[in-house]
């Protein structure tokens, strides 16, 4: 029978209450008594030369308070990258300056050059339109190969080239891989594109800056998924704010996707102005700005080998890609393509050697950077589409040359340097076939057949690394920031729970989840237990939430210090009950001493913590409060096999997604319905990436998808009901709670099962087809059928 309460209950969201009746507090429903409006002139060409901004005649326009350029950012920092990489020669980085308004060059469409500060958002953008630029027009850079060739116009001037790095990994190995492959009895070659992507959540970026002349504190509102991570990184590196006269707080969030992960120049000059203004200033970007300024997705372009012996035995891999970074280095950027894609290229299998080679390239675009999964799409993309492809080659079932591949023992040391500490891959895959009906699939076909259409089935596994962790390693991998999480337990009086948390949520549930597991610790019902987190003034330090981390290193910090809050009150019992706190048991809300009818009530207990007259005080203090800091032994590594069955209209190309199915492998579950809603949004995403969306540059630079007109997001007619499973579960050996993350399974998982599926398709109706490169629009479709 289904729980109730507690870990393994699916209770509804309470936080969609608020949401549902129009009560979220959201950063733009903010405003501060006396506030002015901010609006940003971007530039309109990707790579030029600024001669001259004359801005008088917009500062006599009415209801104007100030323009800002980059000249009153003199001696301010530019906005920091957060992880440095070191290249194969063990040469750091190229990492050029990012400046908060454009310096001298202009690098992208979109880059901002000038703000206007106003009485309102209107007469701070008719006063932008005003602003007299003098740019001159320079060659743009788009394509990442050409952008490395000698020769080719340079991003930054001060730089030795537009490759930001080289990087291999395990440069030790890389012999051993060039030698296994120059002898294996088959090599399978695959050449594709990681398409880029723009996250679009709902709620567009928004920041306000306000300052207090007489404190001397600043404090910014702003839309993010890490509010002490801006704190650093803004109050240090740009502005030179210490952190205790610095306040961020990012209130309800309406999706991040990684975009809002970020520092971003606009929050930083928010900051800034509000200072130099004596008064509150806010910018809420529009969806056209988001297109140009939030940061985008993905963008790899790979060449991928797959070395197998005589008995089908992965023996080696191989991959060579180019990576855009944009124009400038966003926060985690250089770290996606690198140590969270990289470290990941083993998959599900025991491949022996692999080699993965990554040059990150400087284009005039838009900053790339994390997207949901972050690395770990990429990762399973390339070698989930190569397996397949070596299936076709060798004229084997895809399914059964996974499976003889797949990793049987652990724990399991890859040769990419991470160490998979526990899972069950035959598990899943037995789960999704018993799910997917494999046995029934050709009379299905047989039925689209008759209806004129091609079907196809696909199926791929594919693991992931959440949490980003432990410190001293992703330290020692070039994170400039600790990875740990953060949690501060104060049980009030009457037995009530507050958790001060640095985990954010925007859109997770964690309002719901959280209480789920300290209720269940104490035994007591969870409305009694309030989260309270992205304001850097109430929370302690934190990392925020990204990487699938929040419950498995989020939630540990708060099991870490609700164990040491009820250690604490076993003592208190001890003494109300006159017995050793050794013997004290607590067990659905009441401590009782073991062998006896001695009991006392969770409330009786913390009543007596802050009204402490039966206990001596020179034996414990008075007060129930803990915090916790929790910085995990090692990643985990959620895992999984899906499963995608479509439809191909012979005339048109277009797809049909008809069924998708999805077996996970999560550990343990602490709440089934939210974790089902994370898959599905996760599956969303992945088909949206396979099937619709695409950021396209033209080669002058200019971005061609700069709305909902021209990026096609998945709509819900583009998407069947999803089928999904996390029975299998084989906990994770090294966080207290055993989970392992599931909030970016469903866009790492997806987009190679639907591809699969269509070459599968495809290939039913005779077409001489391996591959087709995302996203798979109706016209790619009907050009590879061609074939």
């Amino acid at each position: 029978m289904p729980k109730d309460h507690g870990i393994g209950a699916s209770p509804k969201r309470r936080e969609d209450i608020r949401f549902l009746t129009g009560n979220g507090n959201y950063t733009d429903d903010m405003n501060i008594a006396g506030q002015a409006y901010i609006h940003f002139l971007r530039s309109d060409v990707a790579h030029g030369t600024i001669n001259g901004i004359d801005t008088a005649a917009a500062a006599a326009m009415p209801g104007v308070v100030k323009i800002f350029t980059s000249v009153d950012f003199e001696g301010v920092g530019g906005v920091p990258c957060g992880w440095e990489i070191t290249d194969r020669q063990g040469n750091a980085m190229q990492e050029p300056k990012h400046p908060i308004l454009a310096e001298g060059k202009v690098r992208y469409v979109g880059e901002m050059i000038a703000a206007v500060i106003a009485e309102t958002a209107d007469l701070a953008r008719d006063a932008a339109e005003a602003i007299d630029l003098d740019i001159t027009d320079l060659p743009a850079v788009v394509n990442m190969r050409a952008a490395l060739v000698d020769g080719s116009p340079k991003v930054h001037d001060d730089l030795t080239s537009n490759l930001c790095y080289d990087w291999g990994f395990v440069e030790e190995n890389r012999d051993a891989v060039d030698a296994a492959i120059k002898g294996a009895a088959h090599v399978t070659t695959l050449e594709l594109v990681n398409n880029r992507l723009i996250a679009n959540p709902m709620e567009p970026r928004v920041c306000i800056g306000d300052y207090d002349r007489s404190s001397g504190d600043s404090t910014l509102f702003t839309t993010s998924q890490n509010p002490h991570v801006v704190r650093l990184l803004m109050g240090a590196f740009v502005l030179g704010i210490p952190e205790h006269k610095l306040r961020v707080v990012s209130p309800d969030v309406g999706g991040g996707f990684g975009t809002k992960i970020f520092h971003y120049a606009e929050e930083a000059f928010s900051t800034f102005a509000a200072k130099v203004c004596n008064r509150a200033v806010k910018w809420t970007s529009s969806r056209s700005e988001a297109f140009m300024s939030d940061a985008h997705g993905r963008d790899h372009v790979t060449k991928i080998e797959l070395a197998l012996d005589g008995d089908n035995n992965f023996v080696a891999v191989r991959t060579d890609t180019h990576a855009n970074m944009g124009a400038y280095l966003s926060t985690f950027a250089p770290a996606v393509p690198t140590w969270l894609h990289g470290t990941l290229m083993a998959g599900n299998y025991k491949t022996p050697l692999i080699y993965v080679n990554v040059k990150a390239v400087f284009t005039n675009t838009v900053p790339v950077d994390a997207y949901r999964g972050a690395g770990r799409p990429e990762a399973t993309f390339q070698l989930e589409r190569v397996i397949d492809k070596a299936a076709i080659e060798l004229g084997v079932d895809p399914i059964a040359l996974r499976r003889q591949n797949f990793v049987t023992e652990f724990p399991y040391a890859t040769p990419v340097a991470v160490e998979y500490d526990t899972g069950d891959y035959n598990a899943t895959m037995d789960k999704l076939e018993q799910m997917a009906d494999f046995a029934g699939f050709e009379a299905r076909r047989a039925e689209s057949e008759k209806n004129g259409k091609l079907r196809g089935l696909g199926v791929n596994t594919y693991i992931e690394a959440c949490g980003i962790a432990p410190s001293n390693l992703v330290g020692q991998l070039g994170a400039r920031a600790g990875l740990y999480e953060s949690a501060t337990v104060r049980v009030n009086a009457t037995g009530g729970l507050v958790v001060m948390t640095g985990s954010h949520s925007h859109g997770q549930g964690h309002e719901t989840s959280f209480p789920q597991v300290i209720a269940e610790m104490i035994g007591i019902d969870e409305s009694m237990i309030e989260i309270v987190h992205g304001d850097t003034a109430k929370v302690p330090m934190g990392m925020g939430t990204y990487g699938s981390r929040s419950l498995a290193v989020g939630g540990s910090a708060m099991v870490r210090a609700t164990e040491k809050i009820i250690n604490k009150a076993k003592k208190i019992a001890a003494h109300l009950m006159e017995a050793s706190d050794a013997d004290i048991e607590l067990k659905d809300g009441t401590f009782s001493v073991a062998g006896t009818d001695k009991s006392v009530a969770w409330g009786d207990v913390t009543l007596a913590a802050y009204v402490p007259h039966n206990y001596p005080l020179e034996d414990i203090e008075p007060g129930l409060e803990e915090t916790a800091f929790y910085d995990p032994a090692n990643f985990t590594y959620p895992a999984g096999a899906y499963a995608c069955e479509v439809e191909v209209d012979k005339e048109t190309g277009q797809v049909t997604i008809e069924r998708m199915m999805a077996a996970d492998d999560f550990g343990n579950i602490v709440n089934p319905m939210i974790v089902d809603g994370q898959v599905h949004g996760g599956l969303a995403q992945g088909i949206g990436q396979a099937l619709l969306e695409g950021c396209i540059y033209d080669d002058d630079g200019q971005l061609l998808s700069a709305s909902f007109m021209d990026y096609a997001m998945p709509r819900a007619d583009d998407l069947p009901n999803f089928e999904v499973d996390h029975s299998c579960q084989t906990p994770c050996t090294h966080n207290p709670l055993g989970v392992k993350g599931c909030g970016e399974a469903g866009a790492i998982g997806s987009p190679p099962s639907v591809v699969n599926a269509v070459v599968n398709a495809l290939r039913s109706g005779g077409a001489d087809v391996t591959h087709v490169d995302m996203p798979l629009s109706p016209s790619r479709v009907w050009e590879a059928m061609q074939s």
